[in-house]
C-alpha cells in the first residue's frame, strides 16, 4: 500500500543562500542582487533537495515549505533601532531588555518602547533566545525573499506533473516579534492568529507516516520549528519525523546550537538520515 511520506523544506530563500555569482541577478538599479544572510552550504543543501524531488518526487505524498517573510521594520532588524547616541545599530547585536532600560539601545520609535520592554522581557523568561538584530532579509517583495531557483523548478516541476498542490506557509510578517518557527512566534501576538500555533500545519504534517525536515537554517528556523512540531504533533508521531542533516547548515559561529538540537531530537525519538538514505524509500512508494 502507498505510503503518506511529506517533505517539509524550511525557509529555502535567496537571503539564505550562499549563492555562486551565475545565479545572482542584475539589480534594476544597479549591480546585482546578493543574500541578505547568506549561510555557509547552503546552496549545496538546496540542489540536494531539488535533485531529491526531481529524482523521487512522484513518491512524495505531499510538500510544504515555509518562507520567512519580513516587513523591512521589524524588532529583529537594525532599522527599528538605534543606540544611545542616535546612530545606526549595527546587525549580529544582540539585546538585553536590561540594556533598553539602560538606553543603550532603544526602538526609534519612543512610544514603543512599553511594548518592546515587555516583548523582551517574555522572551528572556522564555529561556530559548535573546532578540538578535539580523540584516533586514527576507523582505515581502524582494528578490532575497523567493524561493531559491532549482528547489522552486522541482516544486514546480512536482505541481504541474499532478502530483499536488505545494503547501506554502508564511510566517514572520508581524514586526512585533521574532519567528524562527513556522509553526509559532517566539512571543505570539494574542490579537494575532498568525503568529500563535499553526495547528493546521501540525495536522497537515501529523497525517502522514513520514516527515522529511530540511533547509535552513539548522541551527535557528530548523532547529525552532522542529523543536516546535515535536511538542505540538503528539508523542506518537514523533518517530515519523526525520531531520535530512545534509540538507541543512548552521549560521556561522552556531555549530553547537546545531549539533545540541540534533542530539536532543535524537533523544526524543527524531531520526536523521541523508537524501541518499531517504531516496530507496521514495522510489519504492512511487512504484505503488
Amino acid at each position: 500500500m502507498r505510503r503518506k511520506l511529506h517533505l517539509l523544506v524550511i525557509d529555502p530563500q535567496n537571503d539564505f543562500c550562499d549563492l555562486p555569482a551565475h545565479y545572482l541577478p542584475a539589480h534594476p538599479l544597479g549591480g546585482n542582487e546578493a543574500p541578505a544572510l547568506p549561510v555557509s552550504g547552503a546552496h549545496a543543501d538546496m540542489l540536494r533537495i531539488a535533485d531529491l524531488i526531481k529524482r523521487a518526487g512522484r513518491g512524495l505524498s505531499g510538500i510544504s515549505v515555509t518562507l520567512d517573510s519580513h516587513q523591512r521594520i521589524d524588532i529583529a532588524h537594525p532599522t527599528f533601532w538605534f543606540d544611545a547616541g542616535g546612530a545606526a545599530l549595527a546587525p549580529f547585536t544582540e539585546i538585553a531588555a536590561a540594556d533598553v532600560r539602560a538606553g543603550r539601545y532603544l526602538p526609534r520609535r519612543r512610544d514603543a518602547l512599553p511594548r518592546v520592554l515587555a516583548y523582551l522581557d517574555t522572551l528572556e523568561a522564555s529561556g530559548r533566545y535573546r532578540l538578535m538584530v539580523w540584516p533586514v532579509h527576507c523582505e515581502i517583495g524582494a528578490w532575497g525573499h523567493n524561493i531559491h531557483a532549482d528547489v522552486r523548478a522541482a516544486c514546480n516541476g512536482w505541481q504541474d506533473a499532478g502530483f499536488g498542490a505545494v503547501n506554502m506557509v508564511n510566517k514572520g510578517e508581524n514586526p512585533w516579534t521574532e519567528h524562527y518557527s513556522a509553526v509559532l512566534a517566539e512571543v505570539p501576538d494574542r490579537d494575532d492568529p498568525a503568529t500563535q500555533l499553526n495547528r493546521g500545519l501540525i495536522a497537515t504534517l501529523a497525517r502522514n507516516d513520514r516527515i522529511y525536515i530540511c533547509g535552513e537554517a539548522g541551527s535557528h528556523c530548523v532547529k525552532a520549528t522542529t523543536e516546535h512540531i515535536v511538542a505540538h504533533i503528539g508523542a506518537a508521531n514523533v518517530e515519523k519525523l526525520v531531520l535530512l542533516t545534509d540538507c541543512m547548515s548552521a549560521v556561522a559561529g552556531c555549530d553547537a546550537q546545531y549539533h545540541d538540537f540534533v542530539r536532543a531530537m535524537l533523544r526524543c525519538g527524531v531520526q536523521t538520515a541523508s537524501a541518499a538514505d531517504v531516496l530507496p524509500e521514495l522510489l519504492a512508494n512511487a512504484a505503488r
